[in-house]
């Protein structure tokens, strides 16, 4: 089969909470010429090091292909591996054992403004990050136009970056990687920084990327971004492999992880516990608010022995752990059972992209269950506020928008916008 990207074996691990030590110069020249000799061990699976409490393994012995032009998601909770697996394959650090083959000249955007330099312009750092990226002047010069007009920061252009917000700063990151035409293209997580129509465009860019024939490797926790982007998954947990395959069997298995872990969670003796959240109708098991139209959130729950003076607690945090609404209810009286909480809402006004639910129950002021809902809720409405991610803010609500000439008033009794003319007029 060709690939553009074939792992084989792929382990990490860290050393946690000290360096090692410097050593002497003839220490290091003692390493170094006893490296080949580990190498070749390792790849042949002998001689393994040592786990203990010191060390973290990132990955355990990870081992896929890519194709040329596929573009491959990557799910994972925080810690499983992802970014690790996405350094790897960028050449910025070394696995602890195994191999990675990777054809192909390698764009990567693993962290916001990775590359640029805080002092100097928007313009000057297009070149270098353009360079460190392999390119060559005359191919920069010939892209910049492309390059500053998909990240809309022509009038900041020769402002020094440190003065850039994060949501700039991304748009610019991912301009250059995007532009520059690698054959490989490797993101890590970083669309959730901008706005919601900035990351359409980077989708429809990495669209156009794949069918020119190049291949992505997409990290995100965001499964509606990778089930319309990706044809197939990865799905990493605690550094190990544990699916491979097409998107929405991978992604639905993931998630199906959280559910089970939410299931299974021990210490509930207390005597509730949070099953499951979903929106819409029963049976839907919808987690996408896609209108402006009333909402029904439903919160199932498990009561295992009976509630006399019971306070359930709701929270909406957006994806900066911001609380946007909550509400409390008290006095509930509850006997032994499963039972469904359900609130109607009017509709949520909030900017596209991802939120989450927190629910929690006591009873006689001692704390009973709380539960962080997985999956996160989608909002995919339009997005009707400002286009730049700094001044969009959090509501998303429609509106009507003129700009109307007044006329002086004719008599005594006109108002004061008598012989008002239309001179514009907007309705998103």
């Amino acid at each position: 089969m060709t690939f553009a990207i074939a792992a084989h074996g792929l382990s990490k691990r860290y050393r946690l909470g000290s360096r090692a030590p410097y050593g002497a110069l003839r220490d290091s020249i003692v390493r170094a010429a006893g490296a080949p000799a580990r190498a070749v061990r390792r790849l042949r699976g002998g001689a393994p090091m040592p786990v203990d409490a010191s060390w973290i393994q990132a990955l355990a012995d990870v081992s896929f292909e890519v194709a040329p032009g596929e573009v491959v998601g990557v799910v994972g909770r925080n810690g499983s591996g992802k970014s690790t697996l996405l350094k790897i394959l960028a050449r910025i650090t070394d696995p602890t054992a195994g191999y990675a083959d990777v054809r192909g000249q390698v764009g990567s955007l693993l962290e916001v403004g990775t590359g640029f330099h805080p002092e100097l312009t928007g313009r000057e750092n297009i070149f270098v990050n353009g360079a460190i990226l392999g390119m060559s002047r005359v191919e920069i010069r010939r892209n910049f136009d492309a390059i500053v007009g998909f990240a809309d920061v022509s009038r900041f252009l020769d402002t020094p970056v440190k003065h850039y917000s994060s949501g700039m700063q991304m748009r610019l990151a991912f301009s250059v990687a995007a532009h520059l035409r690698p054959h490989i293209l490797l993101i890590d997580e970083v669309l959730a920084v901008g706005d919601l129509a900035f990351q359409r465009k980077c989708m429809g860019k990495m669209d156009d990327v794949s069918r020119d024939g190049r291949t992505v490797v997409f990290v995100s926790h965001q499964l509606n971004q990778l089930r319309r982007l990706c044809s197939r998954c990865l799905w990493l947990e605690h550094g190990r492999l544990m699916a491979v395959g097409p998107t929405d069997d991978v992604t639905n298995r993931y998630e199906a992880s959280f559910m089970a872990a939410v299931a299974d969670r021990p210490g509930h003796s207390a005597g509730a516990q949070f099953l499951s959240w979903t929106l819409g109708e029963p049976g839907t098991a919808q987690h996408e608010v896609t209108d402006f139209g009333p909402v029904t959130a439903r919160f199932s729950v498990r009561i295992d022995r009976p509630i006399r003076n019971g306070h359930h607690g709701i929270l909406l945090y957006d994806r900066d752990s911001r609380v946007l609404w909550g509400t409390g209810t008290d006095n509930l009286a509850l006997e032994a059972g499963v039972y469904e909480i359900v609130y109607d809402l009017e509709g949520l006004s909030l900017r596209p992209g991802p939120y989450r639910w927190h629910v929690s129950l006591y009873d006689e002021g001692h704390f009973i269950d709380d539960l962080e809902c997985v999956p996160e809720m989608s909002v995919r409405t339009p997005p009707l506020g400002h286009r730049r991610d700094e001044y969009a803010g959090v509501l998303n609500f429609r509106y009507t928008m003129e700009v109307a000439e007044l006329a002086a008033p004719v008599t005594a009794s006109g108002g004061p916008d008598a012989g008002r003319r239309v001179a514009f007029r907007r309705q998103p």
